[in-house]
């Protein structure tokens, strides 16, 4: 599909009758032009009734406000996979995985904290030091001087490394876990891998059995600080069944990769999209605290989530009735200029750069948003001693999706080294 003119795309969104409006629409996020639709649903109907070929009837909820109101009420708003779960997309029973990130409580909480010790200060501590020896090595190896692909050399490297650390997962194979992530949230109508819906379902089973193996090795030892030994010997996971299983682990391996790995080309993207806050972070490197919140929100790694209503309910001005579809888009809240200030700019010195939608709210608030927080800043730390600026020289390949709000490629070229002329590794950590 060739790409959209921004100019006349902006036009369509205002003109369009208000009923045509459907912003479930992959192309819309492909071609980044989904938030001119998004603009006018906030303006003129943000609690949004559409029915959808693909999707059927669902509502969109485009204003901060309104997402707040229904992420924060559990007891009104079921996330549950045999309820429909968090995505627009639905496939059929056989293929339904449930997680703890569909689930409502009591089961949800007893799940969640299985797995909450990995993102503990004191292991977010530990992780700090393999986290920047491992940005560093990858930076270093960076070509100077000629375009290279920043998604796969950067953004997939690290995140999936720390993937492999964090399920003590076998280093060679790392890339599996990428595979199998972008598996789990694509379609065959997107621009991923997945190819059939079958495809899909048989490289899922491939990786339950890959991790049951690994499963089957931990059950049997001393616990360890690993995700898959957590699950294993806590007694709210340790008896899933083999759906529960693979639900769990595709929700962790996208948690541990699609915020972060689409947060580092995002926020890459932005700060050459938006040159004077570039300048503004090379001139004080300290602003790197305000500005890993700020590519968080900007970026929305996750575009949307899902709710299934338990019992009628008015939202806006707009009944709501037991068993419809809600869905949030956070993409669009995070863009809400009556609840953050310049919404539409990427200010990376916001005087609340936390003030965003991008890990949702209440109990099902992302439980490592501050791994993905931890990633980014110190990638950005060891970015800022090694190179005064990295330029994104062609437009990116963004994901068909409106689930994953992510890159397939990021051309970029890295002009110099700082301090040009000393060895290679002047400036890395040590």
């Amino acid at each position: 599909m060739p790409a959209k003119d921004p100019v006349v795309e902006r036009e369509r969104a205002w003109q369009v009758p208000l009923e045509q409006i459907d912003p479930s629409k992959g192309w819309m996020f492909e071609h980044d032009t989904v938030g001119f639709y998004f603009e006018r649903l906030r303006a003129e109907d943000p609690v949004h009734h559409v029915v959808s070929k693909r999707y059927g009837p669902y509502w969109s909820v485009t204003r901060y406000q309104d997402i707040m109101a229904v992420d924060t009420d559990h007891a009104t708003y079921s996330s549950d996979a045999h309820r429909g779960g968090i995505a627009l997309s639905e496939r059929p029973a056989p293929e339904v995985f449930p997680s703890f990130i569909a689930m409502d409580p009591p089961k949800h909480d007893e799940q969640r904290k299985t797995v909450s010790p990995i993102v503990a200060p004191a292991n977010l501590a530990r992780l700090e030091g393999t986290i920047r020896e491992r940005a560093g090595r990858i930076l270093d190896g960076l070509p100077v001087g000629e375009p290279f692909d920043w998604v796969p050399r950067v953004s997939i490297e690290l995140t999936t490394q720390m993937l492999a650390t964090l399920f003590d997962f076998p280093f060679e194979d790392r890339r599996l876990l990428t595979r199998w992530s972008d598996m789990a949230t694509g379609d065959p109508d997107g621009n991923g891998p997945v190819t059939s819906w079958e495809q899909r379902l048989a490289e899922l089973g491939q990786c339950r059995d890959y991790f049951t193996r690994l499963w089957n090795q931990r059950v049997n030892a001393e616990p360890k600080p690993d995700l898959i030994s957590m699950l294993a010997h806590a007694p709210a996971t340790r008896h899933m069944g083999p759906d529960e299983f693979l639900g769990n682990l595709i929700l962790l391996i996208v948690g541990g990769n699609d915020t972060t790995r689409n947060s580092i080309s995002g926020g890459l993207l932005a700060l050459n999209r938006f040159p004077a806050e570039y300048d503004k972070l090379r001139a004080n490197p300290a602003l790197v605290a305000s500005l890993v919140p700020e590519i968080i929100r900007w970026q929305t790694p996750l575009a949307h989530m899902r709710r299934t209503a338990l019992r009628d309910a008015t939202l806006g001005s707009k009944t709501i009735r037991a068993g419809d579809k809600v869905v949030m888009w956070y993409l669009s809240g995070n863009r809400d200029g009556s609840a953050i200030e310049r919404a539409d700019e990427f200010v990376i010195d916001r005087a609340r750069p936390r003030q965003h939608l991008s890990f949702g709210f209440g109990i099902h608030r992302c439980v490592g948003n501050r791994l993905a927080e931890l990633q980014l800043t110190v990638l950005w730390q060891e970015i800022l001693k090694r190179f005064p600026r990295i330029e994104v020289v062609g437009e990116p390949v963004r994901t068909k999706s409106n689930f994953v709000h992510g890159f397939v490629s990021l051309p970029v070229v890295i002009p110099e080294r700082v301090g040009w002329g000393l060895p290679p590794a002047a400036g890395a950590p040590s």
